[in-house]
């Protein structure tokens, strides 16, 4: 995003929920970032991470996707392993760590009550999503955590639900040469039931470094 795209989504109050709810936090934790979080990491990636929105102590309290919450733990520890990130941890936004051909955005950029934004907010916030995509080179890759990410991806292109459905693991051809990767969300319920493994996120990695290789 360019500066005026950054200034312009840190005053957004399009969702009327969102900025209420945004309110409230900040008035009950003053020294949060309770603000929409700005996208994290190389300015020209090769790999765009999807993610749903900010958590409520995580990306929200530090303005940093996946941020010091439980959501990032997986995440940046398999970024450092893939060669994405400078360290495999992600505490607050002076911590030191960097991202190289990697970057870091939500489908929504506010916290959502419940972590649940509705159908109405995913498309409101989808203009900053699509301007994201527009910018990346050809046959980069994107990696969706989670349905509701997948799901603004394709909303983003124009691109019909059915043709392209969600799946951990699945692939998808995409214009511009670009390629959808699918993963569950690294959320701390998923990690904790293991419906998400740190097996089965490499696996999701691996597939998409090698899809970077071939291209």
């Amino acid at each position: 995003m360019n500066n005026g795209d950054t200034r312009g989504l840190l005053a957004c109050r399009e969702c009327p929920r969102l900025a209420g709810h945004l309110a409230e936090v900040r008035r009950l934790h003053p020294d949060y970032h309770a603000k929409p979080v700005l996208p994290f990491g190389d300015e020209a990636p090769r790999l765009l991470i999807v993610g749903l929105a900010p958590g409520m102590h995580g990306a929200n309290r530090t303005g940093r996707p996946f941020t010091g919450d439980h959501a990032g733990v997986l995440l940046y520890e398999t970024l450092h392993r893939f060669g994405f990130g400078s360290r495999a941890d992600a505490v607050s936004p002076d911590d030191g760590l960097k991202l190289s051909g990697c970057r870091i955005t939500n489908a929504v950029k506010c916290l959502p009550p419940q972590n649940k934004p509705e159908p109405a907010e995913v498309r409101r916030c989808n203009v900053h999503l699509k301007s994201e995509l527009e910018v990346l080179s050809p046959r980069s890759a994107i990696l969706a955590l989670g349905a509701i990410a997948h799901q603004a991806v394709l909303m983003a292109y124009g691109l019909r639900r059915g043709d392209f459905v969600f799946a951990h693991g699945a692939q998808h051809a995409l214009p511009a040469g670009h390629a959808l990767f699918d993963s569950y969300h690294c959320s701390r319920y998923n990690t904790q039931t293991r419906r998400l493994t740190p097996e089965m996120f490499r696996h999701v990695f691996e597939r998409t470094a090698e899809y970077l290789r071939s291209r």
